[in-house]
């Protein structure tokens, strides 16, 4: 067990979980099953966002992709392909002893098979020795990959592109090395609507076997970025439809937080509204959570990066307070503010249509 203190914050860090405590801000991290309760001056409080630095990053370890079976994803938001780079062990290690006590998670941005940088397993031990938890998301999974995976991570997310046998063998294969935190990631548009109900089909009807230990099917909102471009965003009923189906069946799911708006239209007048309400988080970008690139630029979020006012990210490998020189950078405060006035205005995002 460790113990940090500065002023009025204090963080207890053990083996099963990490608990922050402070007057206005508070969070319960539990490493194992990965709940996470935050909460401000009393628990009925909801902090609108973390003065003392994100509690979760998406850090970017290589931006080389091959894809599935040699065929790139038909929608990735980064075009990433075969011409890329890796992030080295060092910076890696540079940045995490950058980030503030608050982190408990890494969420690792690779590439779809886990393969393109060959540090990523130290990179993975290192988080773990600087009591931080790493996750992933995947896309086809390999038996030795398949190892590394379930001995390092909290949790790991299978992405549905076209073939479905490719993600479910390989939800398949992480469940059987005993992970418990295995969901399927899709993405939610117009074009891939058929997709997610044909998942949630091999789910509810057919029972696929290679499921039966799956935790949950995450639904990502598009945003048009990338090789994502011309795709389009999903209609409010089509929304509405997945979020029924799931509920009425018993689906464990989720979605990302850019979704939330369309979540909370999706449950207006349904017996356990309320209780679902409480669950639901809005954009976290600026306010809980961080983007770090490849290069150790730190952006908003992933789909910032390149934007107008971002085209060029805050340096955290070079920054010498990363509260001071990042999180509470006036490009990043003003940032934070406009995702405030955006949940006023009960809209999803200041920058995409969601």
């Amino acid at each position: 067990m460790s113990v940090y203190k500065k002023d009025e914050l204090m963080i207890i860090d053990t083996e099963g979980g990490k608990v922050l405590s402070s007057p206005n801000y508070n969070f319960i991290f539990d490493k194992e099953s990965g709940e996470f309760i935050r909460y401000g001056k009393t628990k009925e409080d909801d902090p609108s966002f973390s003065i003392y630095g994100p509690e979760i990053v998406d850090l970017e370890v290589t931006t080389i992709c091959s894809g599935t079976r040699g065929k790139l994803c038909s929608f990735c938001y980064k075009s990433n392909n075969q011409i890329g780079s890796n992030m080295s062990y060092h910076t890696f290690t540079s940045i995490i002893d950058k980030l503030p006590k608050t982190v408990t998670q890494i969420a690792f941005g690779a590439d779809s098979t886990c393969t393109s940088n060959y540090d990523i397993w130290k990179m993975m031990e290192y988080c773990r020795e600087s009591d931080i938890v790493p996750n992933i998301t995947v896309a086809e999974v390999y038996d030795d990959v398949a190892d590394n995976l379930a001995k390092h991570c909290g949790a790991v997310a299978v992405s549905r592109y076209d073939d479905k046998n490719i993600c479910y063998d390989s939800v398949k294969k992480l469940t059987d090395r005993g992970m418990d935190q295995v969901n399927i990631h899709i993405m939610i548009s117009e074009e891939t609507f058929e997709q997610v109900k044909e998942t949630l089909h091999d789910i509810i009807v057919e029972r696929d076997p290679r499921l039966s230990k799956l935790n949950a099917i995450v639904f990502l909102s598009l945003k048009n970025k990338g090789r994502g471009e011309d795709f389009t965003r999903l209609s409010q009923e089509h929304f509405t439809e997945i979020a029924d189906t799931c509920l009425s069946y018993g689906v464990r799911f989720g979605f990302d937080s850019c979704s939330a708006i369309k979540f909370m239209n999706s449950i207006k007048g349904h017996e356990n509204e309320m209780e679902m309400l409480e669950m639901i988080e809005p954009c976290e970008s600026s306010k809980f959570s961080a983007y770090i690139n490849v290069e150790g630029d730190y952006f908003p979020c992933s789909f910032i990066e390149g934007t107008k006012g971002w085209e060029e990210g805050l340096s955290v490998l070079y920054c010498v307070d990363f509260l001071k020189d990042v999180w509470n950078h006036p490009r990043n405060v003003e940032f934070r503010n406009g995702c405030l006035s955006c949940l006023n205005k009960g809209v999803a995002c200041q920058v995409y249509r969601i």
